[in-house]
């Protein structure tokens, strides 16, 4: 089955100090921004095997709003700074050009979610909800983890030699830490993206950066509803950074999802089991489920109740669709009678209300 096209419209914001920032907007409902992470670009991803279905997803249940951080993909490589507040700074600037009407859920994935955190805690009357999901309070220079620091340093050097060579090996030995389930094609995809995302001095400066990361102090802060969201072995950030952040936020959510990718593959368990908790958190799970019923009560009419329920959303009266169809107004009112018992309506204004408010095309070939 073909995918539905993705369909987005980007814009470019400046900052305070002058940084041009892309962001995109897609889908509709209820706003939900997600800040920045690991190299995206908002125009490639939309063709990504790695990242595609994170935003149809969310494209499909919520307004979405992402950007590419400072330093990579469509915003501006050269930067005066790159550190949380900036960060921070970054997620209000797009929040705000975004002008949305309503508190936002916040997503935050990996580095992301320390400026969720911190702008949660700054604004919490513009959060509805806050999700994190492979996220950490300290960077690896934080941590007091001597070898894990070691190998962080290591994988940052590598990045230095390595990323703007054409030996995929020196990325795949990066990416394939993000994803290991990955087939080949999708392993591919993701080198091509480091290469074409920034350059190998700015991505080592934004590795740097993540491993400075404390917002510790924030957690006992946070008012907002939060769920903390992490694969059991994820070789990017280990299943206790979350477990802490679960621990330290009020009343926090944790979930653990059976995976060892820290971008979640479509194809897996894990991700279907992500996307289910997501909108049972936000409410969405039982706008779905709402949805799915109204869709099966419209699936059980005939081709004839359709028909006739057209009538009813145009407005015409029984004897109007009678002359229309060839039918007594007798037979037209049993018909009402029997769409009115199937749609679980009890007047004509409800049965036209529903017909509209989900789509309702009319008569459609079986």
């Amino acid at each position: 089955m073909a995918r539905q096209a993705l369909r987005q419209s980007i814009r470019y914001v400046s900052g305070s100090d002058g940084v041009r920032l892309a962001w995109a907007s897609t889908g509709s409902g209820p706003p939900l921004v997600k800040a920045a992470n690991w190299l995206t670009h908002l125009q490639y991803d939309l063709e990504s095997p790695i990242w595609r279905h994170w935003i149809q997803f969310f494209a499909e249940h919520f307004h979405f709003i992402r950007y590419d951080e400072r330093g990579c993909g469509m915003s501006q490589w050269e930067v005066p700074e790159v550190s949380l507040p900036r960060w921070v700074d970054d997620l209000e600037l797009v929040i705000d050009a975004a002008t949305l009407d309503a508190p936002a859920t916040l997503l935050g994935i990996s580095q992301g979610g320390a400026a969720c955190i911190a702008y949660a805690v700054k604004y919490p009357e513009r959060v509805s909800h806050l999700i994190l999901y492979g996220g950490y309070a300290t960077g690896w220079a934080k941590r007091g983890d001597e070898q894990g620091l070691r190998r962080f340093q290591a994988i940052v050097e590598l990045i230095r030699l390595g990323w703007g060579t054409d030996t995929v090996a020196f990325r795949q030995v990066f990416t394939s830490r993000f994803a290991p389930g990955a087939s080949m094609e999708q392993i591919a995809w993701f080198n091509e993206l480091c290469r074409r995302t920034t350059t190998p001095e700015i991505a080592a400066h934004l590795m740097l950066a993540r491993s400075e990361i404390d917002v510790r102090a924030l957690l006992p802060q946070l008012k907002v509803p939060t769920l903390v969201i992490h694969a059991v072995d994820d070789q990017v950030t280990p299943l206790n950074a979350s477990r802490e952040l679960a621990a330290d936020i009020p009343n926090a959510e944790f979930v653990q999802l059976e995976s060892r990718n820290h971008v979640l593959l479509e194809d897996e368990p894990a991700w279907a089991h992500f996307k289910e908790t997501v909108l049972e958190f936000t409410g969405r799970g039982a706008a779905a489920r709402s949805n799915n019923t109204h869709a099966d009560r419209f699936d059980a009419l005939s081709a004839r109740e359709r028909d006739v329920l057209n009538g009813l959303v145009t407005g015409r009266s029984n004897a109007e669709i009678a002359s229309s169809l060839f039918l007594s107004e007798k037979t037209i009112r049993n018909i009402v009678s029997r769409i009115f018992e199937k749609l679980e309506v009890q007047s004509r204004t409800q049965a036209a209300v529903l017909a509209r408010d989900h789509g309702f095309q009319g008569t459609v070939q079986r």
